[in-house]
């Protein structure tokens, strides 16, 4: 059963109790302005969940009703509302504008992970882990190496519904239906129980068990059930092409080389693999043994509100995304763009050498990509329609995401990279579930920041960062650190965007050099990344934040026809005097 499933279950009218809401009479229920609403998970339109909800409630109660309910966990949700994510947790349902009869869209996290506990008949049990982009052959292994009493990977066989699987299947491909159990088939006798993984994030277990059944036969049976999600459709044709904006860009070697890995995988029959996460279409793409994944290919028709979106999530009526200054159909450069501006802290740049930038962002470059795995609701023909055009970014291998554990075990330094990139492109969308965990090889924790799509907003409303609330955020930058934001200059980055084939918006712009702008003087009065932060992050939907205050007065005090250089002057004085005030 897929998560959508569970979240479109048959409900009743929402009118069980939860934290805020009056029960005691019809006329408490009137005077609480209760109001009733449709939820629908992504992906699909066969039933909804009727909720009653007060206006006065808050996103975060709203979500605790969600998983109160149906097994949901808060942090690992989304709500979407007329295109637009309802982010702010503390904000309330009226300000987003929710009234009764209104539909959300809600979007869940299922696992990448599956858990495989395998017992034999002489009593013996195994488990492990397998992440859903791992083929058969790899799974047959691992039971075989945990499992003494197996015979060689020669001699053993899976079958689906009485399909043989083959050793490049992946386990996200291994059914069209949801629940897909798997029967390996063994000399010696085996019996195999499946359980889903047991994190924060995933639903209850006893609602995601499927039904096991067992095959009698001359062989042994191992059942193994795995929750697939849909598979892409394996075919021949397929190109992959970079986007070169300027005739004199040279792709590093990093960037050709991911290219190259993707394309022979690609050529090899090994299909992208959807991501089970995300509001948008984001695909893993594995290279020519199947067995690794190199590359994430996010297409611009498939973001969130745009027409060929897989997750269901309704066309932006007009063009603009999820978060408030960005446009569908332009995540794909902002992702490049942050992949281009992270300049690294001496040496040549990113696009030309092999330093890494200052926060980590992994190596993204434009591409053109043919394959019928991809979303193709008017149906795969092969030709140039079918193309499509999107970012291209190097899978980082990771030990989850900063959403899985608690922040204090990060390194200061690690989170201030992070906080120096969001605030000088003005993120709208940082989360700690974009947040990836690794290890150097010194086993020091290293954080790479990903999904960059809603930087570089028109304006600064939906400017948000969850590590605004970590303690790190309270700690002075080191002086290596100031130094590096001491060198950045905006007007040449526009200039870098510009060179690679992003001739950026006047407003786009425009925030660039305030971020960059605000971030030099606050590091200048010694400002911690939380007092910037929180400069530029509005505290709920409806009260404007600090630097849209000072925008605004700087507007104000231009006359008709001003150039953009006066605006930026009168910024500066401005924004000079309110930093002082709060120094003081």
């Amino acid at each position: 059963m897929s998560a959508a499933d569970v979240a479109l279950s048959p409900a009743r009218d929402g009118s069980i109790g939860f934290p805020g809401y009056c029960r005691t009479s019809r006329n408490c229920r009137n005077s609480c302005d209760s109001i009733l609403v449709y939820l629908t998970a992504v992906g699909s339109v066969t039933s909804v969940i009727i909720m009653r909800i007060l206006e006065l409630d808050s996103i975060a109660s709203v979500k605790l009703r969600i998983q109160t309910c149906k097994g949901f966990v808060v942090k690992k949700q989304k709500l979407v509302y007329g295109g637009r994510e309802l982010a702010r947790q503390d904000s309330l349902v009226k300000d987003y504008g929710v009234t009764s009869g209104n539909v959300l869209h809600l979007v869940v996290k299922p696992s990448d992970i599956l858990v495989i506990s395998v017992r034999t008949v002489s009593g013996k049990e195994f488990e492990f882990h397998v992440r859903r982009h791992r083929n058969v052959a790899y799974l047959k292994h691992r039971i075989a190496k945990k499992g003494k009493g197996f015979v060689d990977l020669e001699s053993q066989e899976l079958f689906c519904n009485g399909e043989k699987l083959e050793d490049e299947k992946l386990i996200n491909d291994i059914s069209n239906n949801k629940d897909a159990v798997i029967h390996l088939l063994v000399q010696e006798s085996a019996k195999v129980k499946p359980k889903p993984i047991e994190k924060d994030f995933e639903l209850s277990v006893e609602a995601a068990k499927p039904n096991v059944t067992t095959i009698d036969g001359d062989k042994s049976s191992v059942e193994v059930a795995v929750v697939a999600g849909e598979p892409p459709r394996l075919g021949r044709n397929f190109s992959l092409d970079p986007i070169i904006g300027n005739p004199r860009v040279t792709l590093s070697l990093v960037i050709g080389n991911m290219i190259e890995a993707t394309s022979d995988g690609l050529k090899s029959g090994n299909s992208p693999i959807r991501s089970s996460e995300g509001t948008g279409g984001a695909y893993f793409m594995p290279d020519s043994s199947g067995d690794k994944l190199v590359s994430v290919f996010k297409p611009i028709d498939e973001e969130p509100n745009a027409v060929n979106n897989p997750q269901g999530l309704p066309v932006s009526s007009d063009g603009e995304g999820l978060k408030r200054g960005t446009r569908v159909g332009e995540g794909a450069l902002r992702e490049v763009a942050a992949y281009i501006l992270d300049h690294p802290r001496s040496g040549p740049h990113i696009l030309t050498g092999e330093v890494m930038g200052f926060a980590g962002v992994p190596p993204t470059v434009m591409v053109q990509c043919l394959h019928e795995g991809f979303n193709h609701p008017d149906g795969y023909e092969g030709t140039a329609k079918n193309i499509k055009t999107g970012s291209l970014q190097m899978f980082m291998d990771n030990n989850g995401s900063c959403e899985d554990m608690g922040p204090r075990a990060f390194p200061v330094e690690e989170v201030h990279k992070i906080s120096v990139l969001d605030i000088r492109m003005a993120n709208a969308d940082r989360h700690s579930g974009n947040i990836l965990i690794s290890k150097d090889e010194e086993g020091q924790t290293v954080l790479i920041p990903i999904d960059h799509g809603y930087c570089l907003p028109e304006s600064f409303e939906d400017c948000t960062f969850d590590w605004l609330y970590w303690p790190q955020a309270h700690q002075p930058y080191s002086a290596d650190t100031v130094n590096y934001i001491k060198s950045l200059n905006a007007e040449e980055d526009i200039k870098l965007l510009k060179f690679y084939g992003w001739d950026i918006s006047p407003k786009c712009a425009r925030t660039l050099r305030i971020s960059t702008m605000l971030l030099k003087k606050g590091v200048k009065r010694g400002l911690t990344p939380f007092a910037i932060g929180n400069i530029m992050c509005r505290e709920t939907v409806n009260k404007v934040s600090v630097i849209e205050e000072m925008v605004h007065e700087a507007e104000d005090c231009l006359l008709p026809g001003m150039s953009e250089a006066a605006f930026l002057e009168a910024l500066s004085l401005i924004m000079d005097r309110r930093l002082n005030g709060l120094v003081k």
